[in-house]
């Protein structure tokens, strides 16, 4: 029997271990390219053409998700550590461009690393951004007692769509994680930006149990501006049971707004890594600390 999600690829370091899946070349999750989050109404504009997009959050009516989360991938190098799935994105009715697109997952002993890298293979520019949807989890349900920290000066405010209307600062709001507090009863769907960065030139999203010693870091390189944080409220299987920490080169709707949206010249390409620290992103790595994408 063929799993729904297309053959399991497992790859394997010392204690670690991840699932890369056909489908979505992902995690058991899914890169969302060519771009990440949602577009209004599915239609941009790009060099002065309109393209339209399936509506595939008809009650929204918003595409989201890019187009590649239900495509096979090709597992084209595998290691026991490490696997790079690959997939070729043609030219079709929203999108009339060509991608190539590689996503490696590599084990270290200081975690997990993706690395995507968008090619464009066509004739003319195109637009594109990217992200990526992993769960985080320290076996603690629900998340209300975790301590969550994100590096995120600003946040954006959505409309009833979930699209992006105000950017606000996080100071002296419910959504101010930059020192490191319980999540409590906030409920999260939002953006957050003006990353502050450590020494290393990465920024960090912590969630922390405090009782157990326990923790889990996901770090961003500079393509990523933007991390998505969903607490899963409005998913019945996800309900504060795990904490969405998405990276985002570019904020929801940015086809439609131009924002951080990312133009790939002709025979160009882009690399954005992130990826998952074992532990404290300051010390040891912590006993247990795990990930569970979507």
């Amino acid at each position: 029997m063929i799993p729904p999600s297309g053959e399991q690829i497992t790859i394997t370091a010392g204690d670690q271990q991840a699932v890369v899946v056909e489908v979505g070349g992902g995690l058991r999750s899914y890169s969302v390219i060519p771009w990440p989050n949602r577009l209004q109404d599915g239609s941009y504009e790009f060099d002065g053409r309109r393209h339209q997009l399936p509506l595939n959050e008809p009650e929204r009516r918003n595409a989201i998700h890019g187009l590649v989360r239900w495509a096979a991938w090709t597992a084209a190098e595998r290691e026991p550590h490490r696997a790079v799935m690959k997939h070729v994105l043609y030219p079709q009715p929203g999108y009339p461009f060509t991608l190539g697109i590689s996503v490696e997952y590599a084990l270290s002993e200081s975690g997990l690393q993706v690395r995507t890298t968008a090619s464009n293979l066509g004739a003319d520019p195109c637009p594109y951004g990217s992200g990526a949807h992993p769960y985080l989890t320290l076996g603690i349900e629900p998340i209300d007692h975790l301590m969550l920290r994100v590096s995120g000066r600003s946040v954006l405010q959505s409309d009833e769509r979930g699209l992006p209307v105000a950017t606000e600062t996080v100071e002296g709001t419910e959504y101010d994680f930059q020192q490191p507090r319980r999540i409590g009863s906030t409920r999260l769907d939002h953006a957050f930006t003006d990353l502050k960065r450590d020494q290393d030139g990465l920024a960090r999203v912590e969630l922390r149990d405090p009782d157990r010693g326990m923790q889990v870091s996901l770090w961003v390189d500079q393509s990523y501006p933007y991390f998505m944080i969903f607490s899963g409220d409005s998913l019945p299987n996800f309900n504060r049971r795990s904490l969405a920490v998405e990276p985002m080169t570019c904020p929801p709707n940015a086809f439609r707004t131009g924002g951080a949206l990312i133009r790939l010249e002709p025979g160009s390409s882009l690399t954005s890594t992130w990826g998952i620290a074992r532990g404290s992103a300051h010390g040891p790595p912590g006993a247990g600390s795990t990930a569970a994408p979507a």
